[in-house]
């Protein structure tokens, strides 16, 4: 165990031992300065966490490499499946459109185009990728 925990555990036990000799009456009270101690440790923990993530990054950056890292792939994922979401919901009522005024043929035509509008997304991101990756390369 870490010394934290030892720390935490005898807390406990202190916390225990008073409701024990104190009674129930002031049990609320003993419990919410034990769980305020373990909030303090976890803010502690958080904060270290926060801070040698944020070194860690100012030290990628500071040697000139993408702050991604591996995750370059995944970093716009959330503007991908947010234009997947809308043109989807766009979907459905240019489909009822198309259909009423063109057949299949026009339903045919509007899901071209609507694949073709986020094959285009997709590949932007890809070509974008591809280069900011060779001008990283310096190739």
């Amino acid at each position: 165990m870490e010394p934290r925990d030892t720390e935490l555990e005898k807390e406990l036990d202190a916390t225990l031992q008073a409701r024990r000799e104190l009674g129930t009456e002031y049990e609320s009270a003993l419990i919410e300065s034990f769980l305020e101690k373990v909030e303090q440790r976890l803010d502690a923990t958080v904060d270290r966490r926060v801070r040698r993530q944020v070194a860690e990054q100012q030290m990628i950056v500071a040697r000139g490499a993408h702050p991604g890292g591996d995750r370059a792939a995944g970093e716009h994922f959330g503007e991908r499946f947010g234009f997947a979401i809308i043109s989807m919901v766009l979907a459905i009522p240019l489909s009822a459109i198309s259909v009423v005024n063109a057949g299949l043929a026009g339903l045919a035509v509007t899901w071209a185009g609507i694949v073709g509008v986020n094959t285009a997304h997709s590949l932007r991101g890809v070509s974008r990728r591809r280069l900011h990756r060779d001008g990283a390369d310096g190739v």
